[in-house]
């Protein structure tokens, strides 16, 4: 009989996954909308476990503890960014059989993470003295184990994005979000200060790499291959252009915040930050990392993409617009009931910071188009006029209005560059501009008439928790009617996005 290698059998079940996705019909637009229903549902479930530790986090520590954590995680963000390799989006966006370019790939992302680890290791005391915070030094060498347990991932989960595979990709993300919640919470409650936090993000990267060779039968070695790393760098560094400025773009503002005005001040950004930007964050990385493998299956068929992309924007429009209007509605009483009395300076922050989280959702739904055909230049340009937008404000926003002023910064760069990615998109797909303005209009108005409904009944009733759900439901209800009348009357035709989805879902 016969003896299969590792090799071969993991390429037999490649070709297996290749197979099944594609199929003749529809059958690609029902993968997309089944794994973006999955990949919502679980991020929704990771998220409330997130948004359920930061507020029980939230009153254990004080503001100056999520500072000294914001600082750690800077210094991270810092050297992840301005180091990567772009290999899984090169590999997701590749076609035909990437199996062979992963030992290569898990090899430069091991060899990544010791060094990064190592390097630091070392710059963790100039970092501590660059912010007057001289208990961040051994925080951010604590983050030296994050880095390498993050380093020995399997790069076999990239199938799972690559395939649409989202019920996996996203267990096993969430794996690491219930130990994260298992250890920070104790140990806060024990320690009482920014180590739980550490902790916590330690715990959860450690489960994520065990769990990443579970869930995946592949088995990565130690190979490195020059061709193939010459090749997936090619792309990859469009990839590392474009996530440097748009560090530069997320994380100068903290940055400036926690140097000008001290751990504390950056604690309120922060945190602030977080919770307003759901909409960007959690709900467009949902839709984007489905839209991205299918945009890339997508890339030699024109018509198809077209419509793949509008689709995309609707449901983000109407995803983002409603939650983005709820937070900035009632963040003061949000910040009340959960957060505690401590944390109410953040209220004007979030609420800014609500809308640089729309905007910054409706332009997400452009970048992984133009990585998706193969013009990734296109969204390292738009972001470069970003960085000119923001760096011309953040210093003196931030000096003449504190942490507030940052976040009036970080909204108008990507309200500006956020027009750029739009009409880019409407150009490049050869779109009619009224088609892109209706997908945007309708739950704009929707939402407005929402918002103004919470504000006349805050009026009236008090500002408990009981109210507070009472004027989340009447809002909800409110933008139903809206979008309902939007269908009925206007030609929305969400209502066949979501028959879609829910059709799909069923034959899942």
């Amino acid at each position: 009989m016969p003896v299969i290698s590792e090799a071969e059998n993991a390429s037999h079940q490649e070709s297996q996954w290749k197979k099944r996705f594609i199929a003749p019909g529809d059958r690609l637009s029902q993968r997309v909308m089944h794994a973006g229903l999955w990949a919502f549902m679980l991020r929704v479930a990771d998220r409330l476990i997130g948004l359920a530790q930061i507020v029980v986090l939230a009153r254990i520590l004080a503001p100056e503890d999520f500072g000294l954590f914001g600082i750690a995680l800077l210094a991270l963000s810092v050297l992840e960014t301005f180091s990567q390799t772009g290999f899984s989006a090169a590999l997701i966006q590749k076609r035909g059989d990437i199996l062979p370019y992963l030992d290569t790939a898990w090899t430069v992302q091991a060899i990544r993470g010791f060094l990064l680890a190592a390097i630091l290791l070392a710059i963790a005391p100039s970092v501590a003295m660059f912010f007057g915070e001289p208990g961040a030094a051994p925080l951010v060498q604590a983050l030296a184990l994050y880095q390498i347990f993050g380093g020995l991932v399997n790069t076999g989960v990239l199938y799972f994005r690559k395939e649409l595979e989202f019920h996996k990709e996203f267990l096993y993300m969430f794996s690491g979000t219930l130990m994260n919640l298992a250890v920070a919470i104790p140990a806060a409650l024990i320690l009482r200060n920014a180590w739980a936090l550490i902790f916590g993000l330690i715990a959860g990267q450690f489960v994520r790499m065990i769990v990443s060779y579970l869930v995946h039968p592949y088995r990565p070695r130690l190979r490195f291959d020059r061709a193939q790393n010459k090749e997936l760098s090619g792309f990859g560094k469009w990839v590392l252009g474009s996530s440097a400025l748009v560090f530069l773009v997320t994380q100068g503002d903290s940055i400036l915040v926690g140097k000008l005005l001290g751990a504390t001040a950056l604690g309120y950004y922060q945190m602030a930050y977080k919770i307003s930007n759901i909409p960007a964050t959690e709900i467009t990385s949902v839709i984007s990392s489905v839209s991205f493998p299918a945009y890339s299956k997508l890339q030699d068929r024109i018509e198809r993409l077209r419509e793949a992309y509008l689709q995309v924007l609707q449901v983000t429009a109407f995803i983002s617009f409603p939650i983005a209007g709820l937070i900035l509605v009632l963040a003061p009483e949000f910040t009340h009931i959960f957060l505690g009395e401590n944390w109410m300076p953040i209220v004007p922050a979030m609420q800014v910071l609500a809308l640089a989280g729309l905007a910054r959702s409706i332009a997400g739904t452009s970048g992984n188009l133009f990585y998706a055909i193969g013009k990734p230049k296109i969204d390292t340009i738009w972001q470069i006029g970003r960085l000119v937008v923001f760096a011309a404000l953040i210093y003196p926003f931030t000096l003449e209005w504190g942490f507030i002023g940052a976040s009036f910064a970080v909204f108008l760069s990507i309200l500006i560059s956020g027009i750029g990615f739009y009409l880019t998109a409407i150009k490049l797909m050869n779109y009619n501009k009224m088609i892109f303005f209706k997908a945007i209009a309708y739950p704009l108005m929707s939402t407005a008439m929402a918002v103004l409904l919470i504000s006349g009944l805050k009026i009236i009733i008090g500002d408990g928790i009981t109210e507070f759900i009472l004027a989340i439901l009447m809002g909800i209800l409110a933008y139903s009617i809206a979008i309902y009348l939007s269908e009925r009357f206007f030609d929305y035709k969400i209502k066949d996005n979501l028959r879609e989805i829910k059709r799909s879902f069923g034959r899942g």
